[in-house]
């Protein structure tokens, strides 16, 4: 639990808050020590935050109700949190879903029981990464939430329609905050900059241009990472002094990330890197397989989809590309990251711009269908291994046409059970070599034709 309660006598709480406030400014960090005070000093979230909106109504009336924070990292969903509960005159008490269980649980509610009993006052629970609860933990919280014990404010960067159990779900109000605009990023650094009290302002410092842009470029829209890099930046620089672009390039090293790659960006990256490679777009996917490596995903789950694409999308229209595609996966294996990735990358542009057909994937479904849909007929008797005698004997292999022995390897014979005779499954596109198998396709079915109608009239000769 990252905050021990004790229970406080009325107007004991502000003296805990100023307590934390004034430790927070002497210890903490920059990112900390500029939280918003209030919601008008918030930067960002306009339309959460604007005048009539939910949480506006929420603290106007003094009816804060539990809610679920969906947001990228560093965009204000703690800070959001704790504004609430002091413009509601609430306590608040914070928990980590990933150090903090159900016995932690169990003892806020008792103390906000206690709480609501003796001093008339509100608890606000928050839990960070509340994802991260699993099912057991999150139904322990849900009495409590329904009977107003707590007022529950989670916060999690993962889809809450996956990873919040639907009855919690259902009595919170999910808020989507918004990765935060680059100027909003300017506007935090600048603050922190003039800020004498909180900020950086008794150094005097001032940031160059390029500097500022680098520096707004690689947060990402993250406030968090924007002020850590900063605070770092400075140390670089003497009081009076400028950070410039080396100094932000030496304290950032690299992007702030905001890929997850075992979440739900992990998914929508490798669904707009599938799309991209689906119309043809080879600049974009490049793009999207650059996200996912260097977001740290699993190189050999992108070569699995890389496989599954080149049959589903593009199928026989070229079949090197399943063969190009094996050829990657392989080198993954056998050489691993990072070189692997240029393995990755020839297959994601040769599947771009490779002739499309979904004709196989089509084809399949309906077969599936049709085993699952149909009655499933035995095994024509013509198509069966006459192994032992006694199957030759009932008729086992009777009837069957040997392929080869046709010159054009096409017989009059039907491999279908007799309630399926007539079905098609695949239907080529005139796309790539799906044109020549079309071609092909069509001479055979003619020909077999050809010999049905052939032996249908050699028949009808023999019985007259």
């Amino acid at each position: 639990m990252e905050k021990e309660l004790t229970l406080s006598q009325p107007g004991q709480a502000g003296l805990f808050d100023r307590d934390e406030e004034q430790t927070t400014q002497a210890f903490g960090p920059l990112a900390a020590r500029m939280r918003p005070r209030t919601l008008d000093e918030f930067v960002g979230q306009d339309e959460v935050l604007k005048p009539g909106s939910v949480i506006r109504n929420m603290i106007a009336r003094d009816r804060l109700s539990s809610l679920i924070l969906w947001g990228p990292p560093g965009v204000g969903k703690t800070t959001l949190a704790r504004l609430l509960a002091k413009d509601s005159a609430a306590e608040f008490v914070q928990l980590s879903a990933v150090s903090s269980g159900v016995a932690d649980l169990r003892r806020v509610v008792a103390e906000a029981q206690e709480r609501q009993r003796m001093h008339r006052r509100r608890t606000v629970l928050f839990i960070d990464e509340i994802h991260r609860f699993n099912k057991a933990q999150q139904d322990a919280i849900l009495p409590y939430v329904e009977d107003g014990t707590i007022v529950l404010i989670g916060a999690t960067t993962e889809n809450p329609s996956f990873e919040v159990n639907a009855p919690l779900l259902s009595r919170a109000r999910v808020i989507v905050l918004k990765p935060l605009e680059d100027e909003h990023i300017r506007e935090i650094v600048l603050r922190a900059l003039r800020d004498r009290e909180r900020g950086l302002g008794a150094d005097e410092l001032t940031i160059d241009d390029d500097a500022l842009e680098l520096l707004v470029n690689l947060a990402n829209g993250d406030a968090r990472f924007a002020l850590t890099s900063l605070d770092m930046a400075s140390v670089g620089a003497p009081p009076g002094g400028r950070i410039t672009r080396e100094l932000v390039a030496s304290a950032t090293q690299r992007r702030a990330m905001v890929y997850d790659n075992s979440g739900e960006g992990h998914f929508d990256t490798i669904s707009a890197l599938h799309k991209s490679m689906r119309d043809s777009d080879d600049t974009a996917a490049l793009y999207w397989l650059a996200r996912m490596l260097e977001g740290g995903d699993d190189p050999l789950y992108i070569a699995r989809q890389l496989v599954r694409f080149a049959s589903e999308d593009v199928g026989l229209a070229d079949p090197q590309a399943l063969v190009l595609t094996m050829a990657a996966q392989q080198a993954v294996h056998f050489i691993g990251m990072p070189e692997a990735a240029l393995a990755l990358a020839q297959a994601v542009v040769y599947l771009s711009l490779a002739p499309k057909s979904n004709a196989i994937y089509r084809a399949y479904g309906e077969a599936r269908q049709d085993v699952e849909l149909t009655r499933n007929e035995p095994v024509p008797y013509h198509l069966r291994n006459a192994v032992t005698g006694l199957m030759r004997n009932i008729g086992y292999g009777r009837g069957y046409q040997y392929a080869h022995d046709d010159a054009e390897a096409a017989t009059s014979q039907i491999n279908l059970p007799e309630n399926l005779k007539n079905r098609e499954y695949y239907r080529p596109t005139g796309r790539g070599f799906e044109a020549e198998l079309a071609e092909r396709r069509r001479r055979i079915r003619e020909l077999k034709q050809q010999r049905m109608a052939a032996e249908q009239r050699a028949q009808e000769e023999m019985e007259r």
